[in-house]
């Protein structure tokens, strides 16, 4: 008999804690399906019934991750607020997303995977960046019916927003050579990106 829907997704979530554990200690190619299993308390065979190999595993904690950070991004931007306060939380959401530990952990995976065909990178992709600047367009999209920002291409604004907010953090996040984001940085930087924006394309 399978387990049920609740007990599952707790016993996953536990799978997942060990995983993330095991791969912040050894990293992405030296962590094994059975060191998971055994911090875990779980079975090896469990996890091979489940996710069938280690790529499976990640794959499905980045789906998991994307399920909680697309929860948070969606409660900032699926808003009648004006555009300056949407960015400003989505930006902060987004921030606070990309320079947690276990996003960093899972951008490590995803760079030694490549080598095996780069599956949990796509994944990252697909979940990350390629659903969240749609979204953001509609934002400046919104702000140019208002006649906050002059007429130009929202997604062309969206690249230069994204680029100016993230920079090279999540690069420098997954080489060890910056620390997560404190609170009060992840707010005066947002403000002053959004700043420059307006600046930018503002009318």
């Amino acid at each position: 008999m399978g387990l049920k829907k609740d007990s599952r997704e707790d016993r996953e979530q536990q799978i997942f804690s060990a995983a993330y554990k095991i791969l912040g200690k050894k990293g992405y190619k030296a962590t094994s399906m059975l060191a998971i299993a055994k911090e875990a308390s779980a079975s090896n065979e469990t996890l091979y019934a489940w996710y069938k190999n280690k790529q499976g595993l990640l794959a499905a904690m980045i789906e998991s991750n994307a399920h909680i950070a697309d929860k948070l991004f969606k409660q900032a931007i699926l808003t009648k607020e004006p555009p300056s306060i949407t960015l400003q939380k989505s930006g902060t959401a987004i921030l606070k997303i990309t320079s947690g530990i276990r996003a960093v952990i899972l951008n490590r995976a995803a760079a030694a995977d490549v080598a095996d065909g780069g599956v949990l990178g796509s994944l990252i992709a697909k979940h990350g960046r390629n659903a969240i600047t749609p979204m953001i367009a509609d934002v400046f999209l919104r702000a140019m019916k208002q006649g906050r920002i002059k007429k130009a291409n929202p997604k062309e604004i969206t690249e230069v927003y994204v680029a100016l907010l993230l920079g090279d953090s999540q690069m420098r996040r997954v080489i060890g050579t910056a620390d997560e984001l404190n609170e009060d940085v992840i707010e005066v930087h947002t403000e002053r990106c959004i700043e420059i924006i307006f600046e930018l394309y503002g009318t």
